[in-house]
C-alpha cells in the first residue's frame, strides 16, 4: 500500500493515466491525495473529472481556485471564459452527479500516518493548523447548504479583504478564508495576501514573500502538500514544504510524490496538453 501526492491534474486526461500506469497505482491497495484544479484548460476536463470520480473511493481530493470557477459557472454566477474547457462538463448527461460530488469535497485534506497536510495553494503561515482546520471545514459547510451556497459563489470572486480579521463575518470572510486556501502565492509580515503577483519565488512584490518564507511560520513540523504554483517547477528550497503543480497543463510534467519514502515520479505532459 502507498500514498501518492499528485499535483494540478486541470483537465489532463492522458497524462494522469500514464502516470498512475507509471506509479504502478492499484486502486484495491493504494491512495491518492489530488491537491485541487482538477479541471481547465486543458484537452479533456470532463474525462479527467469523470476518472477522479470513478476512483472515488481512493482519492482525497481538495479543490482548487478552477474547480471553484466551475462550480460557480454551474451555479450561474459566473460565465464561461474563453480560455476555459468547462462546457463538456457543463453539458454532460452526468453532470448532476460529477457537480454534486466535486461540491463536496474539502478545502483541506490531512495524512496523519506521513504528519502531512494537503491544500491546493498552501497552508496561511500565520494560521496553526487547528485554524486552518477550523475555517476549511466552514466552507464545506457553507457548500453544502443551498441558501449559503449560493451566496458564497455570487460573492466569491475578488481580493479583498486582503488578510484575516477575526471580526469577519459573512460573504467577505468566506471570500478571504478561500483565497487564501487556493489562491495564495505571496504574503506580507502581516499575512496579506498579494493576488495579482503569479511569477517567481523570488520576485515577490515589494514588502512580500512566498507564503512558505515567512520568517514567522507557525507550522513547521508538519509536510504541507501544495499545487497551483507552476512556476516553482516542484520547488520550494523549504524542508517539508512539497510544490506539486509543475505545469502539465502548460507542456511541463504531472508530479506524484510517494508519501512512504519521498521518491517523486513524473509523466512528460508534452507541448499537446497546453491549450
Amino acid at each position: 500500500m502507498s500514498t501518492y501526492a499528485i499535483g494540478d491534474l486541470q483537465g489532463c486526461l492522458a497524462p494522469f493515466d500514464a502516470l498512475l500506469s507509471r506509479i504502478g497505482f492499484n486502486p484495491d491497495r493504494d491512495r491518492l491525495l489530488l491537491a485541487g484544479d482538477l479541471v481547465n484548460r486543458g484537452p479533456d476536463s470532463l474525462g479527467t473529472l469523470r476518472r477522479v470520480h470513478e476512483l472515488r473511493d481512493n482519492v482525497q481530493v481538495v479543490l482548487g481556485n478552477h474547480d471553484l470557477h466551475l462550480l460557480a459557472v454551474a451555479h450561474g454566477h459566473a460565465t464561461v471564459k474563453n480560455k476555459d474547457t468547462l462546457r463538456p462538463i457543463l453539458d454532460a448527461a452526468d453532470r448532476d452527479t460529477l457537480l454534486g460530488w466535486l461540491q463536496r469535497q474539502p478545502l483541506l485534506v490531512e495524512a496523519p500516518a506521513f504528519n502531512a497536510v494537503m491544500t491546493h495553494a498552501g497552508l496561511p503561515p500565520l494560521w496553526t493548523l487547528e485554524q486552518a482546520r477550523e475555517r476549511a471545514a466552514e466552507i464545506t459547510r457553507v457548500l453544502a447548504d443551498p441558501a449559503s451556497a449560493g451566496i458564497f459563489f455570487q460573492e466569491m470572486y475578488g481580493n479583498e479583504p486582503a488578510g484575516w480579521r477575526d471580526d469577519l463575518s459573512g460573504a467577505a470572510r468566506w471570500r478571504v478564508i478561500t483565497n487564501y486556501f487556493t489562491r495564495m502565492r505571496f504574503v506580507n509580515r502581516q499575512g496579506d495576501l498579494d493576488l495579482t503577483t503569479k511569477g517567481e519565488a523570488d520576485q515577490p512584490p515589494a514588502g512580500f514573500m512566498p507564503w512558505f518564507e515567512h520568517p514567522d511560520r507557525l507550522e513547521r513540523g508538519l509536510m504541507v502538500l501544495f499545487g497551483h504554483w507552476a512556476a516553482l517547477k516542484g520547488h520550494t528550497g523549504v524542508a517539508g514544504v512539497e510544490a506539486l503543480d509543475t505545469g502539465c497543463v502548460w507542456g511541463g510534467t504531472l508530479t506524484a510524490l510517494r508519501l512512504d519514502d519521498g521518491a517523486r515520479f513524473h509523466c512528460d505532459c508534452g507541448a499537446s496538453t497546453a491549450p
